[in-house]
C-alpha cells in the first residue's frame, strides 16, 4: 500500500491517497481538487473516506463524490480497514485504522506531539479522554497520518498521553 500526502487549503490541511494494486481512497479532500486530482493520476477511485466533517476536511468532498458516483465512509472491499469512533475534536472524529500495513488516519483527533482542538462545536475534552485511551490500546509500533502536519509514530504519541489525562476533564 501507498500513501501520498497532498496538502490543500488555507489551513494546509492533510488529504491522503492511498493506493493500492490500482486503485485509490481519498481520505479527506479538503480543498483543491486539481492538486487531489493530479495526485491520483490513472488510479481507479472506489472510495473516499472522512476523519471528520469540518469545512477544511470536506471542501472538495462533492466533486469527487459526483466525478466517482461513490458516498463517503461506505465499505470499501478492495481495501481492509477498521473504523474506530474518536470523539472529542468534534463528535463524528472517526480514525480509521490499516492494521496489516499498521497505519492510522487519525485527521484532527490525534497529531504529532499534540491532540485536536476542543473548543469548536462538538468538541468535548471527556470524549477526548476516552478515545485516546481506547486508541493506547493500540500496538505502538503504528504510524499515525493526521490531518495536519506530518506523520508520527504511535509510540511516540503515547509519551505525551499522561500529560492529556491530568488535564482533559
Amino acid at each position: 500500500m501507498k500513501i501520498k500526502r497532498i496538502v490543500v487549503g488555507s489551513l494546509e490541511e492533510n488529504c491522503y491517497i492511498i493506493e493500492k494494486n490500482g486503485k485509490a481512497i481519498i481520505v479527506d479532500p479538503g480543498d483543491e481538487y486539481n492538486k487531489i486530482e493530479a495526485a491520483i493520476n490513472n488510479l481507479k477511485v472506489v472510495g473516499i473516506l472522512l476523519t471528520h466533517s469540518h469545512f477544511d476536511h470536506i471542501g472538495a468532498l462533492s466533486y469527487f463524490e459526483e466525478k466517482y458516483h461513490l458516498k463517503h465512509n461506505e465499505k470499501i472491499k478492495e481495501f481492509n480497514y477498521e473504523v474506530i469512533a474518536t470523539p472529542g475534536h468534534s463528535k463524528d472524529s472517526l480514525t480509521f485504522y490499516f492494521k496489516e500495513e499498521k497505519v492510522m488516519f487519525t485527521g484532527d483527533f490525534l497529531f504529532k506531539e499534540s491532540i485536536g482542538r476542543m473548543d469548536l462545536p462538538g468538541g468535548n475534552s471527556l470524549d477526548m479522554k476516552t478515545s485516546l485511551e481506547l486508541i493506547s490500546k493500540y500496538p505502538s509500533d503504528i504510524v499515525i497520518y493526521p490531518g495536519h502536519g506530518e506523520k508520527s509514530l504511535l509510540a511516540e504519541e503515547k509519551l505525551y498521553f499522561p500529560y492529556y489525562f491530568k488535564i482533559l476533564k
